[in-house]
């Protein structure tokens, strides 16, 4: 079962290029969460102490605003989240509940620093892998929030003028 589960997570952005060795390290260093349909992984503004590789299940990422719960976004198998705890010292900027009854895989800080020890390459590939998916998020919201603002302008504010 380690080397299938190995062989799935090589699969998944953020452990792309590493090795079967370290991944196999990581997921010594893991554990598994289960979190019933309706539970939190965690809440938006909790202290962040790891990231999380969903295993089984689906769930949703919530924003809160005004005493409610936006969705922003859903997440199936194979998708990350939580992974800004890795990076920075700040509280969740979201929450994560499970549509279904969900398994994930939790990475702490303290195992990414055992592979850091073990081989400071692994470690510097998925920390650069972690940086490619925060950018491929960012450039969607960026192009989420042009199209939002675009939405609500009028038609000439849209059309650049033409100058000769």
């Amino acid at each position: 079962m380690a080397s299938t589960r190995s062989d799935w997570l090589q699969q998944v952005p953020i452990f792309g290029a590493l090795s079967d060795d370290s991944v196999r390290f990581l997921l010594a260093r893991s554990r598994e969460v289960e979190v019933p349909a309706g539970g939190y992984f965690f809440r938006e503004n909790e202290t962040a102490s790891a990231m999380y590789v969903l295993d089984a299940g689906r769930a949703v990422v919530l924003k809160g605003w005004h005493g409610a719960a936006i969705e922003l976004r859903h997440l199936e198998p194979g998708d990350c989240f939580g992974e800004m705890a890795l990076l920075d010292l700040f509280p969740r900027s979201a929450s994560i509940r499970a549509l279904d009854d969900c398994s994930a895989i939790e990475l702490t800080p303290g195992g990414l620093l055992q592979l850091f020890e073990h081989d400071a390459g692994q470690f510097a590939m998925i920390q650069m892998n972690i940086g490619r998916e925060l950018c491929r998020r960012l450039r969607a919201t960026d192009e989420l929030l042009f199209r939002s603002r675009m939405a609500g302008e009028p038609a000439e504010a849209r059309t650049p003028a033409c100058t000769t």
